[in-house]
């Protein structure tokens, strides 16, 4: 469904990406791993047209995309819901949501995604008249990310989306980050620190070092994997366990 093959990127004269090919099938959840500074969000900056890269080529479906603006990309199906959350405090859930649509004509499509949203997030369901500056950081959260998929992504782009939140809360995402992916389909491309979360709900995964891809195959391989343990996951089995429970 989407591949990077060779991409390389920079800002400026800082070389974020050295070359790294990776792939996501349809329906699946890759997870990208590594510290800070290992060029996970300058992929998923690339892959939405956020920045272009210097060289190589990012294909949707067979399709050259590299060159392409993020609204063209949002319009092909490729949602990005960045770090930070960034919703907007001033309007009210319920507006949030809309703005998530703008591309989209279809009024009736629009509505019933929406309540949609509001039952695969039924915190906000109870919140859909408030403003986006009084929820919590779970519930804003919860917003970005329903946010996106209002303008019905066949593939999302998640960046960190537990960074600062409480570790019932951070369930409580990647729960739902799960129900996306089987409930309405769509492919998730996910970046994330918390590697125990995240391989516990993904299907493959990339560890990014250094803008290089060092490491790759599937969740359980990854889990097992003592590098990865060392580095990511607390050096133990049990930590890999407890999380995937």
């Amino acid at each position: 469904m989407l591949s990077l093959n060779r991409v390389s990127a920079a800002y400026g004269e800082v070389v974020a990406l050295h070359g790294i090919s990776l792939m996501v099938q349809p329906g699946e959840i890759v997870t990208l791993l590594g510290a800070n500074g290992a060029g996970k969000s300058t992929a998923l900056r690339c892959i939405s047209g956020l920045i272009h890269p210097n060289e190589g080529e990012i294909a949707l479906e067979g399709r050259a995309i590299h060159r392409l603006g993020p609204e063209a990309i949002v319009r092909l199906g490729i949602g990005h819901v960045p770090e930070g959350r960034r919703v907007f405090p001033g309007l009210t859930v319920s507006e949030n949501l809309r703005l998530g649509a703008s591309i989209r004509k279809d009024k009736g499509g629009i509505v019933a995604d929406m309540n949609q949203m509001l039952e695969l997030f039924p915190d906000l369901s109870r919140l859909r008249h408030a403003l986006g500056w009084t929820l919590s950081g779970g519930q804003q959260q919860m917003l970005a990310i329903a946010r996106g998929l209002m303008a019905r992504p066949r593939f999302l782009l998640l960046d960190e989306p537990s960074l600062g939140l409480a570790p019932i809360l951070v369930q409580a995402v990647f729960r739902a980050i799960q129900e996306i992916n089987t409930r309405l389909g769509t492919a998730v491309l996910l970046v994330e620190q918390n590697a125990n979360m995240a391989l516990a709900v993904a299907h493959r995964g990339y560890v990014l070092e250094t803008g290089r891809v060092a490491l790759a195959g599937s969740a359980a391989d990854l889990l097992n994997n003592p590098d990865v343990r060392r580095a990511y996951l607390g050096g133990t089995r049990a930590a890999t366990r407890d999380a995937a429970t």
